[in-house]
């Protein structure tokens, strides 16, 4: 009886309105066709658009822009085919003040199973984000770990620069996290395109300009087909251009143009092509050096350099790095649930007295390798690489004469499956020394046989 009651209820549209506008979130409902059809008293609430001003209007127009941003599946003729959506978004509210809101929207049917337009509930967490920056309640943000000042003025930048799609330059050391920083910026700007990345100093210079900006076929040798580079794969999303500095001088005219006009060509085309990408870059090197140096266009500096971040390096921000060894062992231990790993007072002492020159990135592989290294469930000082074992009054330094722990090599070259190159950044030592001591315990087997 009581649910026949509650259906009677309910079917009195005037009863559902009164239901739906009591509710604590905002309701919208439009057709097809995009025309919004209900507007809850929280949605006029959190818009500070009445119901008025927008029922019977196109989304789109009604609140200046597609209502729910980058995320709106209903740009084109035939609206997609989809069941539920949820995802965070950053809208502009009638004063033109940023809200950010929880967005869930479903595709409603009739009653023969045809779509017949979309309902969305959204809430306000604007407050609840800004009171967790004040009080630096926030231990991350977008997988950057961090509550010191400094890195909650990078989160706050972040966020009000995602709404926006001019260039970005990140500029920090190695290993303070550009990349990370780049995809935040992306993610939080709610865009439904790819983050494609590129690192400009990875690729040999006769391969970097197909890369970034794709080739017809017969360009080159072994160009059997046409390809799309970088910049058209990131058509309406993100293109992050790391190591910038190292783009060669006849690629950073061609990157000029297209920050200029949003055109290039591939190698070998002449077709002009036009894609819509906001491009970040970032690189370790002062950029305003290089200019000086002549390895680097001004013109194209002050293109990048729309909004600069500048990435503290982990000496900065001493206070994170119990924050971060947690984050780093929280992991392991997820994934490791019958060893269970906690560190040492000891062990986290030593590592907030060291200088960290490879910053986070260095920070993880002392924790990976210590974890390799440690016997029990406890990491000790012990366990720690060469430049974080040595005596508390100081802290050995990498060079040719460094010795290397056999022991330690070992347990190193097996956590890497034997790749050197890892086993050396889980050692915290260069290449150049694990080379030098493998050969060197190579020559010591071969005078014993001898």
């Amino acid at each position: 009886m009581e649910n026949l009651w509650l259906q009677n209820l309910l079917a009195d549209p005037k009863n559902l309105e009164q239901v739906l506008d009591n509710l604590k979130e905002g309701i919208i409902a439009h057709d097809l066709r995009r025309h919004i059809f209900f507007f809850n008293r929280q949605a006029e609430k959190i818009t500070g658009y009445s119901r008025q001003e927008v029922l019977g209007r196109d989304c789109h127009e009604a609140f200046g822009q597609p209502f729910c941003g980058n995320r709106c599946s209903f740009c084109s003729e035939h609206p997609p085919d989809f069941a539920i959506a949820e995802y965070p978004l950053t809208i502009a509210d009638k004063s033109g003040e940023s809200r950010q809101i929880e967005m869930s929207s479903i595709m409603m049917q009739d009653d023969q199973g045809q779509n017949c337009g979309v309902l969305a509930t959204f809430r306000d967490v604007t407050d609840l984000l800004n009171l967790q920056f004040k009080t630096r309640e926030l231990t991350g943000f977008h997988n950057i770990i961090g509550r010191d000042p400094q890195m909650i003025e990078i989160f706050k930048q972040i966020r009000d620069v995602a709404e926006y799609d001019f260039p970005v330059h990140i500029y920090g050391e190695t290993g303070t996290g550009k990349e990370l920083v780049a995809e935040a910026i992306h993610n939080e700007s709610k865009a439904t395109s790819p983050f494609v990345p590129i690192n400009c100093g990875a690729l040999p210079e006769g391969l970097i300009e197909s890369e970034l900006f794709g080739h017809v076929k017969g360009a080159f040798s072994g160009a059997v087909r046409d390809k799309k580079g970088r910049f058209e794969l990131a058509d309406t999303g993100s293109i992050f251009l790391d190591e910038v500095s190292e783009l060669p001088m006849h690629l950073q005219v061609k990157l000029l143009r297209f920050l200029q006009s949003g055109t290039f060509t591939k190698v070998g085309g002449e077709r002009t092509l036009q894609v819509k990408a906001r491009v970040i870059s970032a690189t370790n090197k002062d950029l305003k050096k290089a200019i000086q140096a002549g390895t680097f266009r001004e013109d194209l500096f002050y293109r990048l350099n729309v909004i600069p971040f500048a990435l503290p390096p982990l000496r900065n921000r001493k206070n994170d790095i119990p924050l971060l060894v947690d984050h780093f062992l929280s992991r392991f231990n997820a994934a490791k649930k019958d060893r269970a790993v906690k560190i040492a007072d000891g062990a986290l002492s030593r590592m907030m007295d060291y200088s960290w020159p490879g910053n986070v990135r260095e920070l993880e592989n002392a924790v990976q390798f210590a974890l390799v290294k440690s016997k029990g469930r406890t990491i000790q000082a012990e366990d720690l690489p060469l430049e974080q074992t040595a005596s508390s009054s100081g802290f050995k330094k990498r060079g040719p004469k460094q010795k290397l722990d056999p022991e330690l090599v070992s347990a190193a070259l097996t956590e890497a499956r034997g790749s050197k190159v890892k086993a050396a950044k889980l050692l915290g030592v260069g290449r150049a020394t694990l080379y030098r001591h493998l050969d060197r315990i190579k020559a010591e087997e071969r005078a014993g046989r001898s």
